[in-house]
């Protein structure tokens, strides 16, 4: 087995994210491995021409850039006690992302949460995880939420 010595920690800083932070964590410490925690704000520019200016578009996602690096550096700070963990906010499409970011930090293992869509709502949203299982090189554990509480 391949010594795991990063961890790439993909979240969505939804109500879930605790839950996949605590697997991370958990993995850390038994690997004695760092992590990287990585949230990817949405990428916005494919609604350029769509009688919005993209000045508009740019502004918006400044602002959610921003918002979610101030609510980064909190949880990080509030789940990640007790390992190395440095967090990063990223804009674009999620999985392409997410892989970018564990090819670029050189990760041995990524850990993220998925929602559990099925059926019309996992055909219209597809699933980020799925796409990253299929496109990664390195092992991706998935965390699915218990959805019932």
């Amino acid at each position: 087995m391949q010594k795991i010595q990063h961890i790439l920690c993909a979240l969505d800083l939804s109500q879930h994210s605790s839950l996949v932070a605590e697997y991370a964590v958990t993995l850390a410490k038994v690997f004695g491995a760092e992590v990287t925690v990585v949230y990817a704000a949405p990428a916005l520019t494919q609604y350029v021409g769509f009688h919005v200016p993209p000045s508009s578009i740019e502004n918006f996602v400044g602002e959610i850039v921003s918002g979610a690096e101030q609510t980064m550096q909190e949880f990080v700070a509030e789940n990640f006690k007790e390992v190395k963990a440095v967090g990063k906010v990223v804009n674009g499409y999620a999985a392409e992302e997410i892989l970018r970011m564990a090819e670029e930090t050189k990760a041995d293992l990524i850990v993220m949460g998925t929602h559990g869509r099925k059926g019309i709502d996992r055909i219209l949203f597809g699933s980020v995880a799925e796409k990253v299982v299929k496109g990664s090189c390195i092992p991706v554990m998935t965390i699915r939420p218990n959805l019932d509480q």
